[in-house]
């Protein structure tokens, strides 16, 4: 991996442990054993360096769905759940929850591009709920976008909660929300 993608992945890895506002260049610098100065050649500002990270999970979403886009709505659901799960298993939380958390102090252009991932993940769900509604995969009330709202917003939540509470919680929130939609 080239110097900006450690910068990357490690940004990426600091936003989700400590929170955007929690590290500096400097965090980065003395981890890729770098100056801050080389840092700041492929990122002038730390806003740049958050909307390459953003961009990144753009990226990999696009390619996630691209691979599942002939699949089941109920692959895609547990390749949806199975994101989060990764996420819990590496103690993180996602990225759209922690930015979410610092996001009246960040720059705009930031505050942009985690609006665009945001619903581009938005949109891929509702649209696998939707599709499975329609095939009799899924069974749900009202407009698929709700649900995927609610969906998202418990998955983002029980990872961080079940930090506290523990796996089992984690676990039972994934099977109940699968268990609720899934035709029977």
């Amino acid at each position: 991996m080239d110097t900006r993608g450690k910068i990357i992945q490690l940004a990426d890895n600091l936003i989700r442990k400590k929170g955007y506002n929690a590290f500096s260049f400097y965090d980065i610098s003395k981890s890729v054993g770098i100056k801050t100065a080389s840092i700041h050649y492929h990122f002038p500002a730390k806003s740049d360096l958050g909307v390459a990270v953003i961009e990144q999970h753009i990226h990999h979403l696009d390619l996630l769905k691209e691979k599942f886009n002939n699949k089941s709505p109920i692959e895609k659901l547990d390749k949806f759940f199975s994101i989060y799960t990764s996420i819990k298993n590496e103690d993180q939380v996602c990225l759209v929850g922690s930015l979410a958390t610092d996001f009246n102090t960040l720059d705009k252009k930031v505050k942009d591009k985690l609006k665009k991932f945001s619903n581009n993940m938005l949109d891929w769900v509702s649209h696998f709920l939707e599709e499975g509604r329609n095939n009799n995969a899924f069974q749900f009330e009202g407009p698929a976008r709700t649900k995927a709202i609610m969906i998202i917003g418990n998955m983002l939540a029980i990872v961080q909660l079940s930090r506290l509470t523990g796996d089992k919680d984690f676990n039972t929130i994934k099977n109940t929300i699968r268990n609720e939609l899934i035709r029977k």
